[in-house]
């Protein structure tokens, strides 16, 4: 279709070019004897203005037989590639020849217009999510297609290596991984030793989590949970690369409340958009102030009630690190010395901790009152705090809660908080991320 549209383009210029000749060199005119007479030797009687092959004449009579069945020919295919263009309008963009892809919100089952857009163009203008997308056909711009399932998932970086260094135990290490499997993004993980963090040795930042984003020869390191999960949301949306979205996430070195050295990110929790990017992603300001104020929540007090409530009786601090040292990457001594000596020690810390954060003497309750109030917050009219989508809170308070998973004290979450529905959600949502692979 693109081959004859260039035809037809080439062709329409030669005959503008024969036009506007025409108007520069123009045939001399014909008389009206020799019209007449032109007339009759057509109809078949022979006159006296008429000179057997006259090559004037006979030259005027091809030119106009030729234009006559150039402009038919032409006219002629011209309404034919306007019925190819109709038929193939819904499935292919004409003018790069790729076929445009509709995309169809997984909840509400409905096409979204906005994102019915040619691949060649900056299609991706709204916020990564759940989507099943009609046509298979993988792009340079990162549109990963699944041929098995016809499910979709989205990227903007098809060339994005990342790594992710953690302890698979650490809530704020969670939060991050459940960021990176709600938008389908690829990741290897690599189990950190938490004795000897061998494993990020590279690195002067000795937390984790860790982010590693290999674009080609280039390798961006992320640190901070909030910082990674903030930055690469930017760079989903706004299609920025990430070597430029990091710079605005800053580090500054602080003193905390014990006198000790701490690295803060200066806007951590903020998506750094421009106006009409935010506005397709949030709606309004209120309620992107909402979500950075319960990531902000999640990361100050509810991160803080999980040692308490997972170490707070010896028994259920023993349980805790028996679950620590099958999940975690120990040798046969570290795991035995973790397991015990390491219960006994955070079952003390956790009594620090409860001092420290002001909790109540029985810290389930502040577990049940965070649990009950972040359920107030989303609602009883909207599914997730994103609304039919979860959104970065969302995936901050679920993150965080996950790790508690077969503890008691997520049984006990559980059964004597209002957050089950939510959470059972959460998992749905998550397990139904189009796969990428």
């Amino acid at each position: 279709m693109a081959r004859a549209a260039r035809f037809a383009w080439v062709l329409g210029l030669s005959r503008c070019a024969l036009t506007e000749g025409s108007r520069t060199r123009p045939w001399p005119p014909v008389s009206a004897q020799r019209w007449a007479g032109f007339t009759r030797a057509a109809a078949g009687s022979p006159g006296p203005a008429v000179r057997k092959g006259s090559p004037r004449l006979l030259g005027a009579a091809a030119l106009a037989l030729g234009g006559a069945l150039g402009l038919y020919h032409t006219v002629r295919w011209h309404l034919r590639s306007q019925d190819l263009r109709a038929e193939r309008s819904a499935a292919q963009c004409f003018e790069c020849a790729v076929p445009r892809v509709v995309f169809v919100d997984r909840v509400s089952r409905t096409p979204d217009p906005e994102l019915e857009v040619c691949p060649r163009l900056r299609w991706l203008s709204r916020p990564c999510g759940l989507f099943e997308l009609q046509s298979l056909h993988p792009t340079s711009h990162g549109l990963f297609l699944d041929a098995g399932t016809g499910k979709r998932a989205l990227s903007p970086s098809s060339h994005l290596q990342l790594t992710l260094y953690q302890y698979k135990t650490c809530p704020f290490c969670s939060k991050v991984r459940a960021f990176l499997d709600f938008h389908s993004l690829p990741y290897q993980v690599v189990e950190v030793n938490p004795v000897r963090r061998t494993e990020i040795k590279f690195s002067s930042y000795r937390k984790v989590p860790i982010l590693v984003a290999q674009e080609g020869d280039s390798s961006q390191q992320l640190n901070d949970s909030s910082v990674i999960i903030s930055a690469l949301k930017t760079h989903l949306v706004s299609g920025q690369s990430l070597e430029e979205v990091i710079t605005y996430y800053p580090p500054m070195k602080a003193m905390n409340d014990q006198g000790k050295e701490v690295t803060e990110f200066c806007n951590k929790y903020w998506l750094m958009l421009d106006e009409k990017e935010a506005q397709r992603m949030y709606g309004g300001k209120e309620a992107r102030t909402e979500e950075m104020k319960w990531r902000q929540w999640a990361d100050d007090w509810l991160v803080h009630l999980i040692s308490p409530n997972v170490y707070r009786t010896p028994t259920e601090a023993l349980a805790s690190f028996d679950y620590i040292v099958r999940e975690g990457k120990f040798g046969a001594v570290e795991a035995t010395m973790a397991k015990y000596v390491g219960a006994a020690a955070m079952y003390l810390i956790s009594k620090r901790l409860k001092s420290r954060h002001h909790l109540q003497d029985d810290v389930r309750v502040d577990l049940y009152e965070a649990a009950n109030k972040w359920v107030t917050a989303v609602g009883k009219d909207r599914p997730f705090m994103g609304g039919q989508k979860p959104n970065l809170a969302d995936l901050a308070v679920y993150g965080v809660l996950r790790v508690m998973e077969g503890l008691e004290a997520f049984d006990d979450l559980m059964r004597h908080s209002r957050i089950q529905p939510w959470y059972l959600r959460m998992e749905r949502a998550i397990e139904e991320a189009p796969s990428m692979h």
